[in-house]
């Protein structure tokens, strides 16, 4: 069952998030099987807190586990230090019976 994982961030130094952080769990990500669905920089909240204008990266991967495994991968928490004081994230999991 595919799985999607669904991020949405506040990026205080977009240039140097991409550089670092991007271009690297790009490789993982797509290495693993996984696609990119969604990249934007100019999402709009229109209800709930937090602020306008946060970026959008939705990833669809071929099931749960292979996401898990990513995430709690050490190659991933290597990179994920790359954003350390760049961005702040927020980062849901969610399955679907029905890929996009």
């Amino acid at each position: 069952m595919p799985a999607y994982l669904i991020v949405t961030a506040v990026l205080h130094d977009r240039q140097a998030f991409l550089d670092g952080y991007g271009a690297a769990a790009a490789g993982l990500v797509q290495s693993l099987g996984a696609r990119y669905r969604l990249m934007r920089p100019d999402g709009q909240v229109l209800e709930g807190d937090g602020p306008d204008r946060v970026s959008v990266v939705i990833e669809e991967w071929p099931d749960k586990e292979t996401v898990l495994r990513f995430w709690n991968s050490p190659e991933y928490a290597e990179v994920r230090r790359l954003r350390e004081g760049l961005a702040d994230c927020r980062v849901v999991l969610v399955e679907s019976d029905t890929p996009l």
